[in-house]
């Protein structure tokens, strides 16, 4: 009777088969497991409605440009008669409680906090401070 002596090639020699053989064992799995979620669509706004009428809810929009000059809606505006503007635009149009400012990067304090103050004096707290550069 002989004995056999196992060499050392094909103890070094691992067997990879059944391993892939679980992995796609496991894969087929999972694929046919997997729950399919069909995806909802966010309804995003056409161009048409965008550009439709402002809302009740508008805001009163200001710039502050970097010679401290105040326009809203494009028009220049002195800085004594804000209040008087706000209050204007909030009797034609009593839902527009919030004021965005936009101010450039070198604009003085001075300027955009009398936007800031006229709007609070016609007690409107809801307020946007935003910079630009050029």
């Amino acid at each position: 009777m002989k004995l056999r002596v196992k060499s050392a090639e094909n103890s070094n020699h691992i067997d990879l088969t059944p391993m892939l053989d679980v992995v796609f064992i496991m894969f087929i799995f999972f694929i046919v497991t997997a729950s399919f979620v069909k995806e909802k669509a966010l309804t995003m706004a056409g161009q048409a409605e965008v550009e439709g009428p402002q809302s009740e809810h508008a805001a009163l929009l200001f710039s502050v440009d970097s010679t401290n000059q105040i326009t809203m809606e494009g028009r220049q505006v002195d800085v004594r008669s804000l209040r008087s503007i706000i209050a204007q635009r909030r009797a034609i149009n009593p839902g527009a409680t919030s004021v965005i400012l936009r101010a450039h990067e070198v604009a003085s304090v001075d300027s955009y906090m009398a936007v800031l103050d006229a709007a609070r004096q016609e007690n409107i707290d809801q307020i946007a401070l935003s910079t630009y550069y050029e």
